[in-house]
């Protein structure tokens, strides 16, 4: 106790609240994931599931409860980014997915072998290196100057590029490989919430301006952020429902969180031009960085059915019985064994 009082005696008061939003953001959004798929599965034995395309779980109180879980993490972690840096608040994310993965393994009887954790690890490490070594922040006066740079070639392309690729998704791909692809649901997510992060930055400047007494409200363009917030949030929440209701969630946070993640700081180099301020070193540590996360992606694939324990052959003999009783011909990678079923 002594040495986190002289740790935290050391940060200036400040950093210590943002530091406390930081780890309760993590710790409600940890737990959203689980009372959410709770939810789901609790909606889909009684309706038809999100995975297939269903609302049911809009009627189910534990999913409300894990929504509302959700929003006071993720307003946790915007009030975190008013008090510290990004580079304090942005790593501590990662603490979601340990608390997501022990909570799946306690409550939903969830397992990940252990190469999947590790490459877990792999994936935390790798997306806080990247973010340890991100340039800083660009300091914006302005809800116009978001605009500004939001409009400008680089951005536009990025923006259009992402639009293009997840209408593709969506139309082409979401039908025929939703349920067997965990990553075509989370790159949904994970593109669309580049762009809502972007947004979502904005609209917190023109509030904070607002407080102060500069009223940004009166601008266009704090509503037209706003409309592409709420549009970004609510396709976002409808995906990441369907993978969760789909996949093993101790593999999905991870997945999510190491996409998301990359892509946010990717567009937000592309819009405040970050790479001006950087130098060689810290481009070949980002690029270690990504290396990692591929890696641990690579390894959360690879060892996805795999179970720590008992002999192949007897876990052989066990998955070809669940599935004659289940009516399956073929297990579906990465899926939820208590959720696969379709009234």
């Amino acid at each position: 106790m002594a040495a986190v009082r002289r740790w935290t005696e050391g940060m200036s008061s400040d950093n210590v609240k943002g530091l406390v939003l930081a780890l309760s953001s993590s710790l409600f959004i940890g737990a959203s994931f689980i009372v959410k798929k709770k939810g789901l599965k609790k909606a889909g034995s009684s309706g038809t599931r999100a995975g297939v395309g269903g609302y049911s779980y809009l009627f189910e109180p534990l999913w409300w409860i894990g929504m509302i879980t959700m929003v006071v993490g993720e307003i946790a972690n915007f009030a975190a980014y008013a008090f510290a840096p990004a580079i304090l608040v942005t790593p501590l994310g990662a603490l979601s997915i340990i608390i997501s993965a022990f909570l799946a393994h306690i409550i939903l009887q969830e397992r990940l072998h252990t190469f999947g954790i590790l490459g877990c690890a792999l994936c935390v490490v790798g997306s806080t290196t990247i973010v340890l070594h991100a340039p800083p922040e660009r300091q914006i006066e302005s809800v116009t100057e978001v605009w500004n740079l939001a409009t400008e070639p680089g951005f536009l392309f990025y923006s259009a590029l992402v639009l293009t690729v997840v209408f593709i998704l969506i139309f082409r791909f979401v039908p025929q490989y939703g349920q067997t692809h965990i990553m075509v649901y989370i790159a949904v997510c994970s593109l669309v919430g580049s762009i809502s992060v972007m947004s979502v930055k904005a609209l917190g400047i023109a509030l904070k301006l607002t407080f102060s007494g500069m009223n940004q409200l009166i601008y266009p363009q704090t509503w037209a952020f706003t409309l592409v917030v709420v549009t970004c949030v609510l396709t976002q929440i409808n995906y990441l429902n369907k993978a969760l209701d789909t996949f093993n969630t101790a593999v999905v946070s991870p997945i999510y969180y190491v996409m998301f993640t990359s892509l946010t700081i990717l567009a937000s180099v592309i819009m405040f031009k970050d790479w001006d301020r950087q130098t060689p070193t810290q481009i070949i540590t980002e690029m270690c960085g990504f290396v990692t996360i591929l890696s641990g992606t690579f390894l959360l694939h690879k060892t996805k059915d795999m179970v720590d324990g008992p002999s192949l052959t007897s876990m052989s003999i066990r998955a070809l019985k669940h599935d004659e009783e289940d009516g399956f011909d073929e297990g579906t990678p990465l899926k939820c064994q208590d959720s696969s079923r379709i009234p």
